[in-house]
């Protein structure tokens, strides 16, 4: 189902407008529209953007670009949703559209906000503790949480995944995993999560928690590298693993694990801040800062899935690469293959979104909320 018209609207600018009734006294930002492309009918209606926004500011906010009118809008919830109070909250940290559903992970609001995917509209708020990313399977979506208060602190506990019915929207399962978990990926009937043990620099964990999705238990614990963060899952069930790092001596890395005998059965020396999987390759940006230097290296590659190498370390072929100051999301288009590259430039102002065709030219460049980061695609019914 595609979106209505009160999507389709034109220009405001900068203008907002004071809201009466039970939102009395309180300005709520319109969003805008902006034509960036001509209309396309590809299957997908189009994909929403989270902007984190920075944290303590509480300026997570949501875009939403419809491809069957080449139409890019800026900051769709506080306009769809204006009883909501402190509208989407401090910090999102991840989006999936799941079913009929859109779930927001906002991180220091400790929430998962729940809307129709058709046009985001709210349905309900889920209370998780310093909730971190989301995956549905099932009939569940899975929430993986620091559980501890956001703040470093050596002597935190371990993580926690929450299992929520997407029907009651109900939390109905919790199980521990290892310290600060990630992100999370299913294959083989087993849910694999990263534990970063962020807090406890410079005892990072090193572990990737195997559940069991039947029984929601943890099976294992596989020994990876420090500091995990991504992970993603191929149409092969092979699941892949970034490491950070410690920013310093130890660079970022890629590990391969094999689901049917859960063991890491390949390293790939390549840095990966985020990856999106499309086919048989990964699309790669790395912008690692290390903290001796105090200098950020910043890198595109596509990584070939079935031999596991880099095949092609320039994804932007156009030279518009010089214009992103700080890559900070990446995902490309499941029909067209275009490639989605989003700027934090300096985290406190606005972002940019670039698109480029599958050859790496830009298409077009758009302005987004604070910090642009987690896409969802939405296909049409």
């Amino acid at each position: 189902m595609r979106l209505g018209l009160g999507f389709k609207i034109v220009m405001l600018g900068s203008l907002v407008i004071c809201m009466t009734g039970c939102r009395e006294d309180i300005y709520i930002q319109q969003s805008t529209s902006t034509e960036v492309g001509e209309p396309r009918f590809t299957g997908v209606d189009g994909f929403y953007l989270l902007n984190e926004g920075n944290m303590g500011s509480n300026k997570s906010t949501l875009d939403y670009f419809d491809e069957t009118t080449g139409t890019y809008i800026k900051n769709i919830y506080a306009e769809r949703n204006p009883s909501v109070v402190k509208e989407l909250g401090d910090v999102g940290n991840d989006l999936e559209i799941y079913g009929s559903k859109l779930y927001a992970v906002i991180n220091c609001s400790h929430k998962v906000e729940v809307m129709r995917a058709t046009d985001a509209t709210r349905i309900s708020k889920i209370d998780i503790p310093n909730c971190r990313y989301a995956i549905g399977h099932g009939g569940y979506v899975y929430v993986s949480s620091y559980v501890s208060p956001t703040t470093d602190n050596p002597k935190a506990p371990r993580g926690a995944v929450y299992k929520v019915d997407t029907l009651s929207l109900s939390v109905v399962g919790r199980v521990e995993v290892g310290y600060q978990p990630e992100e999370m990926a299913v294959s083989n009937g087993k849910l694999y999560v990263a534990n970063s043990g962020g807090y406890r620099a410079p005892n990072y964990d090193r572990t990737v928690s195997v559940i069991d999705i039947n029984n929601f238990v943890v099976v294992r614990d596989i020994d990876v590298a420090i500091n995990l963060h991504r992970v993603k899952r191929d149409k092969h069930g092979m699941i892949y693993v970034t490491s950070r790092g410690d920013n310093a001596e130890v660079g970022s890395r890629l590990f391969v694990i094999d689901p049917l005998i859960d063991v890491v059965v390949k390293e790939i020396d390549s840095p990966v801040s985020d990856m999106w999987i499309h086919g048989d390759s990964a699309y790669v940006y790395s912008a690692a800062i290390n903290e001796l230097t105090g200098k950020t290296a910043i890198s595109y590659s596509i990584i070939n899935l079935q031999t596991h190498s880099v095949v092609d370390d320039a994804i932007i072929k156009d030279g518009t690469d010089v214009n992103i100051k700080m890559p900070h999301g990446i995902a490309v288009h499941p029909i067209t293959g275009d490639i989605y590259i989003t700027d934090a430039r300096n985290y406190v102002s606005s972002g940019r979104i670039h698109c480029y065709s599958p050859k790496g030219v830009l298409l077009w460049s758009q302005k987004t909320g604070e910090i642009p980061a987690h896409f969802a695609f939405k296909y049409q019914n």
